[in-house]
């Protein structure tokens, strides 16, 4: 299937409902509204394919970038290659959900995570530590330094609180995927989370919404989840 297929495809799969729904996320035009389960017969008729990804990606299409991610093969791209589609994300489904999602499944990870963690830009920041939790929730905890998860823990509870909205949710996230999935640093993660407490976020909204990693660390153990581990970051 070319660009122009695919397109079309997805075009015919779009629905105003769910167009709606993403645009009250921060998806803005050009966009189809194509719910996420319905992309996967078009993924079956073309498994992995880079040079596609790379082409639907900058079309600038909402449906088109996130399915970009779904075909991407990311052990094919470079850290500049990162770089540019996360200078394309514009709202966190994809900086969050493609660009760190797609990034989790390479080799560099860790290394960009860090530049963009370490960059005071709101989506870059969020991508960072979000690629982290979907690294924590599926690869085995040799895979990661103690001490750094740590030094992580602690620079949360001390900026979490200032840091941009979306970032505060992917910081607070990150507190407890490691309280679930990290099991090496589960007490710590739940002391940092108590130590937080409530994290006010504004989602644009006259009513303020507080996020509170504890309740869910909690809830988590309660369901005898401790220890999980994803089998895939990708559908």
């Amino acid at each position: 299937m070319n660009l122009e297929m695919v397109m079309q495809e997805l075009e015919a799969l779009g629905k105003e409902r769910t167009k709606k729904i993403y645009q009250s996320n921060g998806a803005h035009e050009p966009l189809f509204g194509v719910a996420t389960g319905e992309m996967k017969p078009i993924f079956r008729k073309i498994k992995r394919n880079q040079p596609l990804a790379e082409q639907l990606y900058a079309t600038g299409n909402y449906d088109a970038m996130y399915f970009a991610g779904v075909i991407a093969e990311p052990k094919a791209m470079s850290e500049a290659d990162f770089d540019r589609w996360m200078d394309s994300a514009y709202f966190y489904m994809l900086s969050d959900y493609v660009v760190a999602v797609t990034l989790a499944e390479t080799d560099i990870a860790q290394e960009v995570s860090d530049k963009w963690i370490a960059s005071d830009i709101e989506l870059k920041m969020s991508a960072g530590w979000s690629c982290y939790c979907w690294l924590l929730g599926s690869r085995p905890d040799s895979e990661f330094s103690e001490g750094k998860i740590a030094s992580m823990l602690e620079l949360v509870k001390n900026t979490i609180h200032d840091a941009p909205d979306r970032t505060k949710f992917a910081m607070n996230n990150f507190v407890y995927t490691v309280g679930l999935s990290y099991q090496q640093l589960h007490d710590k993660a739940v002391e940092t989370a108590k130590e937080v407490g409530p994290v006010e976020v504004n989602r644009g909204t006259a009513k303020s919404k507080f996020i509170n990693a504890s309740d869910n660390i909690q809830k988590a153990t309660d369901k005898g989840r401790l220890g999980f581990k994803r089998k895939y970051v990708r559908c």
